[in-house]
């Protein structure tokens, strides 16, 4: 495996038709045009540049654009359609290179520039914010990525390699708010992101707690009998020996078994993959291999280290010596026992004893490469590990760090997530209900399960606190229903996030982005920082503070684009678009907000299992009042059977996955699925279920198949077919009735049902009742009553969100809605927390 390890795909070499170069004496320039919106730009003082690739940039051979060049002796200009660069041919400073974009001029400094932020490198020990590195958008019309420091990788051997000192390297993003095409280019650049296996996309169980391996066995047990699936196995630090002779330094390093903990480390993990479970072990890798391993004296005689004087074998990954004994011996070992892959949880910094060099980019580069070995189990490469700079996005997945149990933190993190990628990073996994301090809470914990349901990756996680545990039957009765119904969820999204892992790859589209990239032009898109696309229909706004204490809802403030929205989950109210609404919920619910003409699929399994198995039942949610389509990606067939090739370097084709096109034809209202292309012979169970779409009969008809209809009261109408062949030649169409419609808002019975919830006088409601339902003046008169009225303003921003949400709605106030001043939900919670910050130790 060594030699394959240090291999990958790369062609760092700009097109010789692309570069403008030159100079003279000790100053010395490259320009690399690569698209006529990004030009990579270098000095050297002793003539020479670089064609390696680097740790972001590793393909830079792109296709010759459109450009000139007006050249002087003592100066240079390279124009495009949507750049004009100047440069005075001296060492760069910011008065002798300018790019002019637009009606923003870029000047040198040295730095990286992208005031939308990227992310950051861990949220260890994080209260709430933290500082952002830069990404490649910005409200500019540019932006820079400064690549002169980053580690070079050999070309010919794949080896680590480093720069030639005083070299000035970047790259100008002249995007000019066409966010998505930056982010097309930075990916061309710096690589795709990799497919996850389906499995990931499930629910992780994590904690920092000293299991020993029946209790743990009896937790995985207790998960399933609730109902509760899980793909993937966490094992925190306790697996390894931890209680060390102080000679040999502290136990936070390790590779032994606690055998007081699993006497039978095979056992153990063979049940946990018989219960469905990947696993994954944490390692922190910086104090080397000690006497006290059980494989130290292997590892010293592959390396032929003295062992005589049990001198320690450091970590040293400069020395290709030492990783190959790592990767190929230590680690060999631990997966052949059953380890799946690796939890790389490196804190140490970021020296090593070659300057320039770090430790982080080194592990999550090579721990990728080596997981190849493994995808007969784990389907893909794979490595869960933290970020360490830009083009990180190729060894997914990330770890986030320790956060801190605030509603601060909750706040932060969905932000955190959506700005990720504006540097690429598309899969970040969450410490999910916090890892440590703060305060237990109920409320934070369910509101921040569901955020993780609806993130990249969902990992409940905890630290080592007698009282500190996310298992949802720890919590009361209503939290505990709630979240094992949002895990629940999660396993049933599998298959659209399944089919957003393929299009992130493939299609440069991260399953998560900020509301600007499909809203460059509108201001409002900036201006709702927690709230993000989750593929491309579909918006969540998470609520990340405490329920108001009067109208026992959640809030958040959205900005809707213009169109009409429905929530997927409780379809009872309708949105008109084109604006700011404050949306309520109660703890059970968040706002998961679909436009019209959305198709969004789920598993609709009577009862999930472990793993991430392919659904043999489905459900189509169906958002009816516009056109609608969506492609169902399923992995080849030889992933799903485990006989992917491990010495393959290449993701398969996007035409060998199984495909199964999904179509709504709003005038015709016809409802087509398949035909299914390079499926298995397979039956299905399919359902519809028409969401927010009840007024009307609707008659479905499947010619040759027998169809069940149903309108539970929750807002839907649910059309059930029986048994499907998956190999239909045309695949079939459910005909469901011409130009359907979302159901108008009942104002006045979802405005009783607000006031009837809220917790006040009895008296104080009539009054709000009255000027909604039983006033005959002018709605705007109405509304400015409502707003003088004396009672909680949360509760008139919860009364005003119905009334103002349908502008079809009879006596609708959209148009004339105002929202009243709140005192932040969070501001008591969040004084509790400013005073036990005087008790943590940060």
């Amino acid at each position: 495996m060594a030699g394959d390890r240090y291999s990958f795909p790369s062609e760092p070499k700009a097109n010789p038709k692309a570069v403008v170069t030159g100079g003279r004496g000790s100053s010395y320039y490259r320009f690399s045009v690569l698209t006529d919106r990004l030009i990579r730009y270098e000095w050297s003082q002793d003539g020479g540049f670089e064609d390696r690739p680097s740790s972001f940039a590793m393909f830079r051979c792109f296709d010759v654009p459109h450009y000139r060049v007006a050249e002087s002796k003592n100066s240079l200009e390279i124009v495009t359609e949507h750049f004009h660069l100047t440069y005075d041919k001296k060492k760069f400073s910011s008065k002798g290179l300018s790019v002019k974009v637009a009606d923003d001029v870029w000047r040198y400094d040295g730095e990286s520039y992208g005031d939308l932020g990227g992310t950051a490198r861990t949220l260890d020990g994080a209260w709430g914010r933290v500082d952002l590195e830069p990404g490649v958008l910005s409200h500019k019309a540019y932006a820079v990525l400064e690549d002169s420091k980053s580690m070079l990788f050999d070309h010919d051997d794949g080896w680590i390699a480093t720069r030639r000192p005083s070299r000035i390297d970047g790259y100008i993003f002249a995007y000019n708010g066409d966010h998505k095409a930056a982010i097309k280019d930075f990916y061309r650049l710096s690589g795709k992101q990799p497919i996850l296996p389906r499995w990931a996309l499930g629910n992780w169980w994590s904690r920092y707690h000293e299991y020993t391996a029946r209790e743990y066995l009896d937790l995985m047990d207790h998960f399933k009998s609730e109902g509760i699936p899980l793909t993937t196995s966490v094992i925190d630090m306790d697996w390894h020996k931890v209680a060390i002779d102080p000679k040999y330094g502290s136990g936070w390093t390790g590779y032994s078994w606690n055998r007081a903990l699993f006497p039978d480390p095979e056992g153990f993990m063979k049940e946990l993959h018989k219960r469905g479970l990947k696993v994954t072990l944490n390692d922190h890798p910086a104090d080397g291999i000690r006497a006290y391993e059980d494989q130290y004296k292997a590892v010293a005689k592959a390396l032929h280290h003295d062992t005589s004087k049990e001198a320690p074998i450091e970590f040293d990954c400069t020395d290709r010596k030492f990783l190959d004994a790592y990767f190929d011996v230590l680690k060999t070992n631990l997966e052949e026992q059953g380890v799946d892959f690796w939890w790389v949880d490196w804190q140490q910094g970021t020296k090593t004893k070659i300057p320039g060099i770090d430790p982080l980019w080194v592990l999550n580069h090579y721990h990728y490469l080596t997981s190849k070995r493994n995808v007969k189990t784990i389907q893909r490469p794979l490595t869960f590990s933290r970020y360490a700079g830009a083009g990180s996005h190729r060894y997914p997945i990330g770890f986030s760090g320790d956060t801190q149990i605030t509603w601060a933190g909750l706040e932060f993190q969905p932000e955190f997530t959506a700005t990720a990628s504006n540097i690429g990073y598309g899969w970040w996994s969450h410490d999910i209900g916090g890892h440590w301090a703060g305060v237990r809470s109920n409320q934070l914990t369910v509101r921040w399960v569901q955020l993780g349901v609806f993130s990249p990756i969902m990992r409940l996680h905890s630290t080592k606190s007698l009282w500190n545990s996310k298992e949802p039957w720890n919590f009361e009765d209503e939290a505990c229903k709630i979240m094992k119904n949002f895990l629940t969820l999660r396993h049933r999204l599998i298959p659209f996030l399944y089919t957003m892992n393929i299009r992130a790859s493939y299609e440069s589209e991260p399953l998560i982005q900020p509301m600007y990239w499909n809203h460059p032009t509108d201001e409002e898109a900036y201006t709702v920082p927690t709230q993000y696309y989750f593929g491309p229909d579909v918006l969540v706004a998470p609520i990340t503070s405490p329920n108001n204490g009067t109208t026992l809802m959640g809030s958040v403030r959205a900005w809707l684009p213009p169109g009409r929205y429905i929530d997927l989950f409780h379809p009872h109210l309708v949105y008109d678009g084109g604006r700011y609404m404050h949306l309520h919920r109660p703890l059970s619910q968040m706002p998961i907000l679909a436009k019209e003409g959305t198709i969004f699929p789920l598993d609709a399994a009577p009862r999930l299992s472990n793993g991430a198995p392919r659904p043999a039942d489905m459900t189509i949610l169906l958002v009816v009042g516009q056109d609608a389509q969506f492609e169902l990606v399923e992995e080849p067939e030889k992933d799903q059977n485990h006989q992917t090739d491990p010495d393959s370097d290449v993701q398969p084709a996007l035409s060998s996955f199984v495909r199964t096109p999904i179509t709504w034809s709003q005038s015709t209202g016809v409802l087509r699925i398949g035909p299914e292309w390079n499926g298995a012979n397979r039956w299905r169970q399919w359902q519809v279920k028409l969401v927010g779409h009840t007024n009307t009969d609707v008659q479905a008809q499947v010619p040759g198949f027998r169809v069940t209809q149903d309108k539970n009261g929750e807002g839907c109408t649910t059309i059930a077919l029986g048994n499907v062949h998956r190999w239909e030649p045309e695949g079939f169409e459910i005909a469901l009735g011409r130009d359907l419609q979302l159901d108008v808002v009942d104002v006045e019975k979802r405005v009783f049902e607000v006031l009837h919830r809220c917790e006040m006088g009895y008296h104080d409601k009539d009054p709000v009742w009255e000027v909604v339902a039983k006033a005959e003046d002018e709605v705007e008169a109405r509304v400015g009553r409502l707003l003088q009225m004396g009672v909680d303003a949360g509760v008139k921003n919860a009364v005003m969100e119905v009334w103002g949400a349908d502008g079809r709605a009879e006596g609708s106030a959209k148009g004339h809605e105002v929202w009243a001043d709140v005192v932040r939900e969070g501001d008591g919670v969040e004084a509790i927390e400013e005073e036990l910050k005087d008790y943590v130790l940060v």
